[in-house]
């Protein structure tokens, strides 16, 4: 088909209706995540009532076995000796031991019971985290497709005239995502899935605990089950947080960045991030904030993974008219005249620039560190 032919109105409209159908899922995703939140905390508050009423009914039963003992020994001497004791006290002892006997009966099937319940619980616990895990996990590929449909294939139009260019960068996209898809499988894969496996397992060693050693030692297993289980969702929204931080959208950009550059700098606590904000804080346009963030994002990760950096400047000033956005950073450096073979990151950079009608320009030798500077005009 002739490029020309092509209705691209046709496509906004195509495009503005998977827009509204991924909102939906969203939302849809994100209530199913809550509900799931709302039902973890509940059955933890249960399984914590079930482990109070567990200590009471072991002490219970403590002093009902301690009572049944007594009562068997008194009505065995009187049995012994019936002659000398009346026939209302015969009864008395019969029925005190028969109805101490069956107490005890209904404390160890209770407490049985409560066992199975708790079993339950801690089951239905491990499948709701899976489930919130893998909605987080949605929502924020969910995310990654809204931005691309809001921003990068707004500019469609505009940048069709240069569709075999287009096209060698999407596939060079793909691959990176691929390759993203790849590294952060490794990651769920080492971290939060080896630690919910951990969490299986400590679960049955929690019930081996409690029945081979008694509450204190169980309780003290449960403390540990569940610093595991804090630290594996912790994981999880680290790794959520990295691809797409959800506060871009209710915060914006300088809020959001400066969250996410302390939480970067926190990860490599090799290096020193410094964000300095110029002018007056305020909103922009969705477009202008996630392809801002991205380009700062990019910039950071390059020169912590390529460039071995131990010190990064982050320099954002906002103007009436325009957005002005500096990263330098001390690594190796790199000649700018040679193009690494494969390497479309930049590409990639220079292409949300371009989508803006911005400028961006690379400073960097080897061994001198790099400085990338991007100017945006924001459009009235």
């Amino acid at each position: 088909m002739n490029l020309k032919q092509i209705d691209l109105k046709s496509i906004d409209d195509i495009r503005e209706a998977m827009i509204e159908t991924v909102t939906c899922s969203k939302s849809d995703i994100f209530r199913i995540s809550e509900q799931c939140r709302t039902d973890y905390d509940s059955i933890t508050s249960e399984l914590d009532n079930i482990k109070e009423v567990m200590v009471k009914l072991i002490d219970e039963g403590n002093q009902l076995e301690a009572q049944v003992t007594a009562a068997r020994h008194r009505l065995s001497e009187v049995s012994m000796n019936m002659k000398t004791f009346s026939e209302e006290e015969v009864r008395d002892a019969y029925e005190k031991a028969h109805q101490l006997q069956m107490d005890l009966s209904i404390n160890w099937q209770y407490r049985k019971q409560l066992l199975e319940k708790r079993e339950e619980l801690e089951h239905r616990l491990v499948g709701i985290n899976d489930t919130i895990e893998r909605a987080e996990q949605l929502i924020s590929q969910i995310c990654v497709v809204m931005n691309y449909l809001q921003s990068d294939l707004k500019q469609f139009g505009e940048a069709f005239e240069n569709a075999k260019a287009k096209q060698d960068l999407g596939l060079k996209i793909i691959e990176a995502q691929e390759e993203e898809r790849k590294r952060l499988s490794r990651e769920i894969h080492d971290g939060p899935a080896q630690m919910l496996a951990n969490v299986i397992m400590r679960s049955d060693i929690v019930d081996r605990v409690f029945r081979e050693k008694g509450p204190d030692d169980a309780f003290a297993e449960i403390q540990s089950f569940k610093k595991m289980v804090r630290s594996a969702l912790y994981e999880v929204r680290r790794i959520i947080y990295d691809l797409r931080p959800m506060a871009l959208d209710d915060l914006g950009l300088v809020p959001t960045l400066r969250k996410y550059l302390q939480t970067i700098e926190e990860y490599h606590n090799h290096s020193k991030i410094e964000f300095v904000k110029i002018g007056n804080e305020k909103r922009l346009p969705t477009k202008y904030e996630v392809a801002l963030f991205r380009l700062i994002q990019e910039s950071v990760q390059n020169a912590l993974k390529h460039a071995n950096a131990c010190s990064i400047k982050v320099q954002l000033e906002m103007t009436d008219t325009d957005v002005k956005v500096l990263i330098k950073d001390n690594g190796v450096g790199f000649d700018t005249n040679q193009k690494k073979p494969g390497s479309f990151g930049m590409m990639g950079m220079r292409e949300r620039v371009d989508l803006l009608e911005g400028d961006l320009t690379v400073d960097s030798k080897i061994g001198k560190g790099t400085a990338v500077s991007i100017q945006v005009p924001l459009m009235n």
